[in-house]
C-alpha cells in the first residue's frame, strides 16, 4: 500500500489528462467555497465512485477536504479491487489540485497507511493528520476523521477488523436489494442506517462518540468539528460546540459544503440528480 501511494507523487505530475469535463460554464452557479467529504472506501465494491465524480463535476469549491477512509487498505489487502471508475476518481482529484482548488487530506483508519506521509504533498495533495478550517462567518472548525475517538479501534482492532467483514457483508446484500428496489422503480435505500437507526447500543455509540470529539474540539478551542469515521450525517450543536459529520459515499452520498457566505449545509446526492445535475438541501446552518 504504500508503494501504490508513492507512486501518487509522480502519477500526479506526470499525468496530464484532458480537463474539458471540469469547464463546466454553469458550474459556477453551483460553486461552494469548501467541501469536506469522507469514507470514499476507494478499492471496495460498495464505493459509490460514478456518483461521486458526477457530484465533483457538478460542484467545484476553492477547498476540498478529504476526511479519511479515502482508499480502504484493509479491503485491498483482502482482495485487490480497482476498477476504472476508481482510477477516475483519482485523476479527477489531481486535476482539480492542478486547476487550483486547495486539496486537504486527512487520513483514518481504512487508510492508515498514509499518516506514514504526513506533511507531504502528492500531486497537490497535502497530507495532514488534522486541520482547522475557518469559515468566512470567522467559524473555527477543526477537521479529523474521528477513528481516535473509536474505542473499538483503539482497544480492541481484531475487533474492529471483525466488524469491518460483517459491514462488507451488509453493504453486498444493500447492493442486491437496491438493484431489486431499481427494478421495481423504488428509490435508494440504506439497509446499515437503518440498522443504525433501530439497534439502541448502535444509537448510544454514535451519541457517545459525538460528544466526545465535540468536547474535545471544544478543549482545543475551535468552534466546531468536522469529522466522518460513523457513516452518519450530521450537523447539530452539542453543549456550545458545532458537530458536523459529512457521512459518507458508500451508503449516504452525502456531503458537508461551506457557502460563500459562511452557510454550512449537508448535501446527500441522489441518483436522479446525475442526469439533473444538482441536489437537495438536507440541513442548513447560517453561521
Amino acid at each position: 500500500m504504500r508503494t501504490t501511494f508513492e507512486a501518487l507523487g509522480a502519477w500526479g505530475h506526470g499525468f496530464a489528462p484532458d480537463d474539458a469535463d471540469d469547464r463546466d460554464d454553469a458550474a459556477a452557479e453551483r460553486r461552494y467555497r469548501a467541501i469536506f467529504i469522507s469514507d470514499l472506501h476507494l478499492g471496495t465494491p460498495g464505493c459509490q465512485a460514478v456518483a461521486l465524480l458526477a457530484f465533483l463535476k457538478a460542484h467545484p469549491s476553492d477547498y476540498l477536504y478529504l476526511i479519511g477512509d479515502i482508499v480502504d487498505g484493509w479491503q485491498l489487502r483482502r482482495r485487490w479491487y480497482w476498477p476504472q471508475s476508481h482510477n477516475d476518481v483519482v485523476q479527477k482529484l489531481l486535476r482539480r489540485a492542478r486547476r487550483g482548488c486547495r486539496i486537504i487530506y486527512v487520513p483514518g483508519n481504512h487508510d492508515e497507511f498514509a499518516r506514514g506521509f504526513l506533511g507531504h504533498r502528492f500531486g497537490g495533495i497535502e497530507v495532514i493528520e488534522d486541520a482547522v478550517h475557518t469559515t468566512t462567518a470567522g467559524l473555527r472548525l477543526w477537521v479529523i476523521h474521528g477513528d481516535y475517538f473509536d474505542g473499538v479501534i483503539q482497544c480492541a482492532k481484531w475487533l474492529a477488523y471483525l466488524g469491518d467483514n460483517l459491514y462488507e457483508f451488509t453493504l453486498k446484500l444493500n447492493r442486491h436489494l437496491n438493484t431489486l428496489r431499481a427494478r421495481l422503480g423504488l428509490p435508494y435505500w440504506s439497509l446499515s442506517a437503518y440498522l443504525k437507526h433501530k439497534v439502541k447500543k448502535a444509537l448510544s455509540y454514535v451519541t457517545d462518540f459525538e460528544v466526545a470529539v465535540a468536547s474535545e474540539a471544544r478543549r482545543r478551542g475551535h468552534q466546531g468539528v468536522v469529522c466522518g469515521h460513523i457513516h452518519r450525517a450530521e450537523m447539530r450543536d452539542i453543549d456550545g460546540t458545532l458537530y458536523c459529520n459529512d457521512g459518507d459515499w458508500v451508503e449516504s452520498r452525502t456531503a458537508l459544503v461551506e457557502h460563500f457566505d459562511g452557510r454550512l449545509e449537508l448535501v446527500h446526492w441522489e441518483t436522479s440528480h446525475e442526469v439533473q445535475g444538482h441536489q437537495p438541501m438536507t440541513r442548513e446552518l447560517a453561521t
